[in-house]
């Protein structure tokens, strides 16, 4: 049943997710404006998730020991946005690097522990996760397309204004927020760790990674790419744009499909379009293209994330939810993100963004072949239990 709560959650995840945009799609035209390489501007994208390998699991773990998520959200929106005015402030790579350490370890929960808190809010309400994500992605879609109009109009330098207010209206919108309610089980590090070092998890982890380089690593070039192909800074508000509009629809939409059939499935189907779009993206190599093929994100994200989540959760007793989602989180941003961003300057520099994105289409048939063979072992072994 959709409450008033539902709205409140659905407010949030519209104005984190717009905040977090504006530093995904934007700091790379950010550091390329300031005379940063590509390969510079990939240890500065490479931080962001480097933190949230340590972050997301504190965090996570952090909330499931305290039952709270409201207090954990409000004190990384208001360090977010601190951090943030002392980032833009910085010239230096050094400085940059140690102060995008500590804003995307604030940053990044905001989304992710919203995320955890709006699919634990939809399995109490019986409502659809999908239809409360959604709103996530609608405001990633509109500020990353007027964020472009302003930095084409204003300059890059402006980008410290779109984030201040999205991350400002975040928090406020935090201290309308009820709590999780509290579980019945305690919480304990070694009880944390033991659940999430389980093979079954870890072996799915890795597989993933295989498929989630590749998003991450259009997470960092994509603006880049654009412009290599000679596209202007509002194409890149409008390939976000309509990408993470599809994304919507399919979150819209997921109850229709989600729970008829395995969630595996929806992440191999997704695994596959991610290789087949990447490998089209190196083809096509227009900014044209790039628009079109975007459509492609909403199924392969929304599919990827939905169902992951939803398997994690399946894996994960219930006091460990968080603890799970982060876990998730932090391999798909985290782990993912540090090689996508460090591997995709390399490759940009080295062999332009062309052959980045046919690396990204055979990494991602890798990972779809483990996804298939890890799929087939799991019914086997259900079919002999």
């Amino acid at each position: 049943m959709v409450t008033k709560e539902t709205y409140k959650i659905m407010a949030y995840l519209f104005m984190a997710y717009s905040a977090l945009t504006v530093m995904i799609g934007y700091l790379p035209v950010y550091f390329q404006a300031n005379g940063f390489s590509e390969t510079q501007i990939g240890w500065l994208m490479a931080v962001g998730p480097f933190a949230t390998i340590f972050a997301q699991p504190f965090w996570g773990f952090l909330s499931d020991r305290y039952n709270t998520v409201k207090k954990i959200l409000g004190l990384c929106a208001v360090m977010a946005l601190f951090v943030s005015i002392l980032f833009f402030q910085m010239t230096s790579l050094a400085l940059l690097l140690v102060a995008g350490f500590f804003l995307f370890a604030f940053l990044a929960p905001c989304t992710a522990l919203g995320d955890s808190l709006a699919h634990k809010h939809a399995s109490r309400q019986e409502v659809s996760f999908g239809r409360i994500r959604m709103w996530g992605s609608i405001g990633f879609a509109i500020t990353s397309l007027a964020t472009g109009f302003v930095i084409e109009e204003l300059g890059a330098s402006w980008m410290l204004l779109p984030f201040t207010i999205c991350i400002g209206i975040a928090f406020l919108v935090i201290l309308r927020l009820k709590d999780v309610e509290p579980s019945s089980r305690s919480v304990t590090l070694i009880h944390a760790v033991k659940h999430g070092l389980r093979p079954k998890i870890i072996i799915f982890l890795v597989i993933m990674f295989f498929v989630s380089v590749g998003h991450r690593t259009n997470d960092s070039f994509l603006g880049l790419f654009i412009v290599e192909q000679g596209g202007g800074e509002s194409l890149i508000g409008w390939a976000w744009f309509i990408g993470v509009i599809s994304e919507a629809l399919v979150l819209m939409l997921s109850y229709l499909w989600f729970r008829r059939f395995p969630a595996l499935y929806f992440i191999i189907i997704a695994a596959l379009l991610y290789a087949i779009r990447w490998l089209l993206m190196g083809y096509l190599a227009t900014p044209e293209a790039v628009l079109w093929l975007q459509l492609l994100h909403g199924i392969t994200f929304a599919f990827m994330y939905i169902s992951a989540l939803q398997y994690i959760s399946k894996l994960m007793p219930e006091e460990l939810q968080a603890t799970g989602h982060l876990l998730f989180i932090t391999t798909f941003f985290g782990v993912s993100g540090i090689a996508g961003s460090l591997g995709g300057g390399v490759l940009m520099e080295a062999v332009t963004g062309v052959g980045m994105y046919y690396v990204l289409g055979w990494l991602g048939l890798a990972g779809s072949f483990g996804l298939i063979l890890f799929t087939l072992i799991n019914e086997r072994k259900a079919f002999y239990a």
